[in-house]
């Protein structure tokens, strides 16, 4: 069960939440209005749009080198080379995003010229790839002035209008397949299927010509590289824009173009191995050449033409070794080609391989290799960017380490080259020994047969290996691959958001109005109803006084069966319950500042307590600022000023109004000190004679915020009626209020609320709670204004 408090509390509540939802539904057409202007926006903004989309693909780096059971994916897995593949990622997403590859795949796509559809209302356009109807024929001999619009209005599939606005002011008749030609245009339309032409959906279009450097730039900043957390050598590549046939095949020739580079550099390095042993053929061709014409000269010459069997052994044996020992003087090239490369400054090319040259050492093999992916990872970075970066630097310190590495396995590889060749040279010398011992013609024979065999048998050799090498570069994959293409149909629209735009319109439309009352509620320092006056006083609220609808100032006198009369009766049955005794008699009416009715509210109760045959006198004590006296039509030369200045007598300040019951005691001329003539013994005299006489003393004070007439007269009076306005007096009134109560400057004091206007959704009950009179004055048809 609910304390009386509490239910107190909870029906008050009840009251403020009726009351603002009240307030809400009563301003429905700004509800209706602001819905019909944001679902507007929200349609106009769907319909009229150009829808963008996000399309993606992706492609995988490094596969070759991360293959199942590989070290490198065993070291990957176990931790140890994370960090160098988050290097090697940013590299790679840097690569991508270079202005190289940007411009590489805008060359080898048919980007060159943009092609627009106009709505039939000109209000929407739409971007076209590869489904305009028609086809610009550019002369690749002229230059065609860029992002310059040429509009097309398609007649038929015979005929159309070309129309150059601005400057240019160009309208011509043309029609398909005739060339157009213009000092800054050459070129000429056809279409695309003249067999399936269907102009029913749009005859308008625009399109412009691109200038390929700005459009790299523009794809290059479009373009968004993500790498995906859980396949770390994956790349997700994305790009926003209005066709997505377009993005996709943009997307999809700059991966090409990516693999075809990273094959590109791998290609370099085969080619480089093929370019040596091309120059070591060369020297071998030639002398072979010349032992071959030597070896035929010599049996023509001398009519020999097989050796001996002692002498075929010995050949043979000895063009062993001979091979051997030209092996290894391949060897000692490469060697020597290695120093002499190592040997320079900048060293940023390909080394060859020492296994394509039947090198038999790993570990030179295998920093060879290391150098080879150094190197093309720095041409790589280098196709990016000229400036110096930090990984720039990382790799050549890694480069110049491999060198050192380098350089000290040549030179143990050169030296056990040499031993092995002197080794061979003594096996050598000890046939050379036998073949002296031949006959001299077939010792010659034999010398020119060993040179000869030698040289063609070198020459197979780096014949064999040039196969090798050139099988090696025709074999070549590149390390990357494309993961997903990008297609079309997968594309994802990003605007319009039709049904968050809907929403967001709805939001607005409703959130706006809500937002205005309740900013007007939350800004507003104004007294607005009862609930101000309880929430913030505990001054008794005496009732309240309805709007004055009429231009007069006594309108409860010219129609006295109005609503507003019935507060003022209202007012004055209230006041009996006050007004208790007999000789309580004089009501003060004051307020905080001019204009908020204190006038007009003591003139009214004084007239409607007159018309209920009572005597009363209205007291103009607001000698500063006089205006009862207007109000009755009655001269202002003798009144109070006068009777307390000791210029005139008591009988001579009160006069006979045109209401019955109804005397007044006008304020009288100015005087220079009001405050002090307040606090005169005629004061206290006149208040006296003034029981004697009437019923009721009402008194008019001024404003209690501008002087303290009002707390001087206070104590003259037996009820004090403060005033204050609705929608007019500011809440900082109460301040004033409570200090007064608090500190007893002003007795027995009420709250009277003018000026009231309370809307129909207040309903009656509301109404009802400012006292029996004032509810009953609301059961007038008739509302308040």
């Amino acid at each position: 069960m609910l304390t009386e408090t509490e239910n107190k509390l909870y029906k008050e509540e009840s009251i403020d939440f009726k009351k603002y939802l009240f307030k809400f539904l009563a301003n429905w057409y700004w509800y209706v209005i602001c819905l019909s202007i944001t679902l507007t926006i929200a349609y106009m903004v769907n319909r009229y749009s150009e829808p963008t989309y996000t399309i993606s693909s992706s492609v995988i780096i490094g596969s070759n080198e991360m293959e199942m059971g590989s070290i490198n994916a065993l070291i990957s897995d176990l931790g140890m080379n994370r960090r160098r593949m988050r290097t090697e990622v940013v590299n790679e997403i840097a690569i991508l995003k270079s202005y190289s590859m940007a411009r590489q795949a805008i060359e080898q796509l048919d980007f060159e010229i943009t092609y627009v559809s106009v709505g039939r209302r000109e209000i929407a356009e739409s971007k076209m790839y590869q489904t305009n109807p028609f086809i610009v024929i550019v002369d690749s001999n002229f230059k065609q002035k860029n992002n310059y619009p040429i509009h097309i209005k398609i007649l038929n599939n015979h005929e159309y209008i070309l129309e150059i606005n601005d400057k240019y002011s160009v309208k011509q008749k043309l029609k398909f397949g005739e060339s157009f030609i213009h000092k800054n245009f050459n070129f000429k339309l056809q279409l695309r299927d003249t067999t399936n032409f269907n102009n029913n959906l749009s005859n308008k279009y625009y399109f412009f010509f691109n200038e390929v450097n700005t459009l790299a730039k523009k794809y290059r900043g479009k373009l968004i590289i993500e790498p995906n957390e859980q396949r770390g050598s994956v790349l997700t590549l994305k790009i926003n824009g209005f066709v997505p046939a377009k993005m996709a095949a943009y997307l999809n020739k700059l991966s090409e173009v990516y693999i075809q580079t990273d094959l590109m550099q791998k290609n370099k390095q085969a080619q480089n191995t093929i370019d040596f042993i091309d120059d070591q053929l060369q020297v071998i061709l030639d002398s072979l050449n010349k032992v071959e014409h030597r070896l035929q000269k010599f049996r023509s010459d001398n009519q020999i033409f097989d050796l001996s069997q002692k002498g075929s052994i010995l050949i043979n044996d000895l063009n062993d070794l001979e091979n051997r020992k030209m092996e290894y003087e391949i060897h000692n090239h490469y060697y020597n080609y290695m120093l002499d490369y190592l040997s320079q400054k900048e060293a940023f090319e390909f080394l060859v391989n020492p296994s394509s040259l039947s090198i038999n050492n790993l570990n030179l093999e295998k920093l060879v290799e290391d150098f080879n992916k150094s190197i093309s990872k720095l041409n790589r970075i280098n196709s990016v960017t000229n400036e110096p970066t930090p990984n720039k630097t990382i790799l050549k310190k890694e480069l110049d380490a491999l060198k050192i590495n380098i350089l000290e396995q040549v030179a143990v590889g050169k030296n056990l080259n040499q031993i092995n060749q002197r080794k061979l040279q003594e096996k050598i010398i000890l046939i050379e020994q036998e073949i002296s011992k031949l006959p001299i013609s077939e010792r010659n024979l034999v010398n020119i047969e060993r040179e000869y065999k030698l040289n063609n048998g070198l020459y197979t050799f780096l014949l064999e290996k040039r196969a090798e090498a050139g099988i090696t570069k025709a074999s070549n994959v590149s390390n990357n691959k494309i993961l997903d293409h990008a297609i079309p149909e997968n594309a994802s629209m990003l605007t319009p958001k039709r049904s968050k735009n809907y929403m967001i319109a709805l939001v607005l439309g409703l959130g706006i109005p809500c937002s205005i009352i309740l900013l007007s509620n939350f800004m507003n320092t104004k007294i607005e109803d009862k609930k101000d006056v309880e929430h913030n006083t505990n001054v008794p609220l005496l009732g309240a006084i309805g709007h004055n609808d009429s231009n007069h100032e006594i309108p409860v006198y010219i129609d006295p069966k109005s609503a507003l009369s019935e507060s003022f009766r209202s007012l004055r049955t209230n006041l009996q319950y006050i007004l208790r005794e007999k000789d309580q008699k004089v009501i003060m009416i004051t307020s905080t500042l001019s204009g908020e009715g204190k006038t007009f509210a003591a003139v009214n109760l004084a007239v409607i307590i007159a018309m209920a045959s009572k005597k009363v006198l209205l007291v103009g004590l607001d000698l500063r600022k006089p205006s009862l006296h207007k109000i009755f039509d009655i001269p202002n030369e003798i009144g109070i000023s006068n009777y307390l200045s000791q210029q005139s007598n008591y009988k001579d300040s009160i006069k006979e109004t045109y209401i019955e019951n109804l005397s007044l005691a006008p304020s009288g001329p100015v005087p220079p000190n009001p405050a002090e003539l307040i606090e005169t013994q005629e004061m206290n005299q006149f208040f006296e004679q003034c029981k004697k006489d009437f019923d009721y003393i009402i008194i008019d004070t001024p404003p209690l915020a501008m002087v303290t007439d009002a707390m001087l007269v206070s104590k003259y009076s037996d009820a004090n009626i403060f005033m204050i306005r609705q929608k007019y007096s500011h809440k900082q009134v109460f301040e004033l209020i409570n200090k007064l109560e608090q500190e007893q400057k002003i007795k027995n004091m009420n709250i009277l609320v003018n000026d009231l206007k309370i809307s129909k959704y207040y309903g009656y009950n509301y109404g009802y709670n400012y006292g029996y009179g004032y509810g009953y004055g609301y059961n007038y048809n008739k509302e308040l204004k």
